[in-house]
């Protein structure tokens, strides 16, 4: 009978993209199928940090999906999420090691998120070694690629003294075109942007003080 229920509930979720693994003692009316997430759906609940709340609250039931996306089609926002379940033993045994390695290959594709996680994770020696520099190197890349978080983390290290002047401009002018709807967010920007001002040569803030993209 289990053998049954698992074959129809397979081929059920291959025709209709839906995921819906039986959980011990569960029978059909008691499965709540579950829709695999899309690339821009993943990316906005890992950009709000909920992608693991999600994963809980659909109890668990994508873990071979997700972990799928991840090592076959290697898509970055699922490596990302996989990553992280793995860092964290969401839904999984804990992993560390994997779980870095994972967020590694997402942030090699470009995903911002990656990318600043990672630049945290250094900078605070959060399951690594903390390295300042490589921080700054994560940081960057993901900061110039509009990741807000990530444009304030850099700052935050460049006043803290880390980091090459040469890219306070950069990291200036990025953070001077942010746009965020968050009043505490907003001062702390605009506390940065004043310190990290005076670090700067009067040209350099004039020059970074332009539109993005100009």
């Amino acid at each position: 009978m289990k053998r049954i229920l698992h074959t129809a509930l397979f081929i059920c979720a291959t025709v209709t993209g839906f995921s819906a693994h039986a959980l011990e003692g569960e029978t059909i009316e008691e499965l709540r199928a579950v829709q695999l997430y899309s690339q821009d759906a993943l990316i906005d609940m890992i950009n709000a940090n909920t992608h693991l709340d999600k994963v809980v609250a659909d109890r668990c039931q994508l873990v071979q999906d997700i972990e799928a996306r991840a090592n076959v089609l290697k898509v970055p926002a699922y490596q990302f999420l996989w990553g992280d379940m793995l860092a964290w033993g969401v839904c999984v045994d804990a992993e560390p090691a994997r779980g870095i390695g994972y967020m590694e290959d997402a942030a090699n594709q470009g995903l911002p998120a990656a990318l600043e996680q990672l630049g945290r994770y250094y900078a605070k020696g959060t399951l690594v070694q903390q390295d300042k520099s490589r921080a700054v190197v994560y940081l960057r890349e993901a900061a110039a690629l509009k990741n807000l978080k990530a444009q304030i983390h850099l700052v935050e290290l460049f006043l803290d003294g880390y980091g090459s002047p040469y890219d306070y401009e950069d990291a200036y002018h990025w953070l001077y075109n942010s746009v965020t709807n968050d009043k505490k967010q907003h001062q702390k920007i605009a506390s940065y942007l004043a310190r990290l001002e005076k670090l700067m040569h009067p040209k350099a803030v004039r020059e970074a003080k332009r539109p993005l993209d100009s």
